[in-house]
């Protein structure tokens, strides 16, 4: 082996253990692309020994076809099932059960538990952020980590807690690795926050980020735009005041915007005091 062909050698063997082949299935050598491997393998598959005689059930399990997987539901057919599940539904408690028995979304078998709501479901102010985080999940409560934690002193700043207003997320299960929601997963669960916010029945919805507003609000902008602004939710028996601000967990990673998102919080203060 020369030297150049030696080094090549190495290299590829370096490039192959970086990307996790690290482990030989043979003792020789075999060349996957030769024609005749390719034709015809070149050792039998084991089979299994067979009875001597098989009678009336064992040839009818042998020719029966193979079991079907069951396949999740598309987006269009779980979004449809999760609107037949809300119909009729008459309190919080329903709503919180209809959701524990909903296999439409992905999101619920890799949570740890449903996230459902926090706060006083007579409040005039509700609050719905886009999905829980890592200590929502484990807690089964929305907002109690960190952007949690900034959002009770934005609270306490317009002299509120949470026995003042109500909490949920658009999404009570939390996506792995704490990512943004797909518009898919949005849509399939957007029937039942609808009808929470519908039950519930605030004097002023806000929308916590993009995702929120984008799926109550239809809110097109990004959120640095669109926060601020008087908007009209309708539940279809009534029109709500509804504004989107920024979300917790984003102003902990700009606290520069906290002065607007202050602003808002003074702007929802007034309207609640009837000014």
């Amino acid at each position: 082996m020369t030297p150049d062909t030696d080094k090549a050698a190495r290299e590829l063997l370096a490039f192959y253990i970086e990307a996790g082949a690290d482990a030989a299935v043979g003792e020789e050598p075999v060349d996957r692309f030769a024609d005749d491997l390719v034709a015809k393998p070149s050792v039998e598959p084991a089979r299994a020994p067979q009875p001597a005689s098989s009678g009336p059930a064992e040839k009818l399990r042998a020719s029966a076809p193979p079991l079907p997987i069951n396949a999740p539901p598309s987006p269009d057919a779980a979004t449809m099932t999760a609107r037949e599940a809300v119909k009729g539904i008459a309190t919080l408690e329903d709503l919180r059960a209809a959701l524990d028995a909903f296999d439409g979304c992905a999101l619920k078998g890799t949570a740890t538990q449903l996230v459902f709501a926090d706060g006083n479901p007579q409040a005039k102010l509700m609050i719905v952020g886009e999905a829980p985080g890592r200590d929502e999940d484990i807690e089964g409560l929305p907002f109690v980590g960190r952007s949690g934690k900034l959002l009770d002193r934005m609270l306490a700043a317009i002299g509120l807690d949470r026995s003042g207003v109500y909490i949920a997320n658009i999404i009570p299960w939390r996506p792995p690795g704490n990512r943004t929601p797909t518009p898919q997963e949005s849509q399939i669960c957007l029937p039942f926050i609808q009808r929470q916010i519908e039950l519930v029945d605030p004097d002023i919805l806000v929308c916590l980020g993009g995702p929120s507003a984008q799926t109550l609000l239809g809110i097109r902008d990004g959120i640095t735009k669109a926060r601020g602004r008087w908007l009209t939710y309708n539940t279809g028996k009534r029109e709500i005041r509804a504004m989107a601000t920024f979300h917790p967990e984003f102003l902990l990673r700009s606290p520069l915007q906290k002065r607007l998102a202050w602003r808002d919080f003074l702007a929802i203060k007034k309207i609640l005091q009837g000014n």
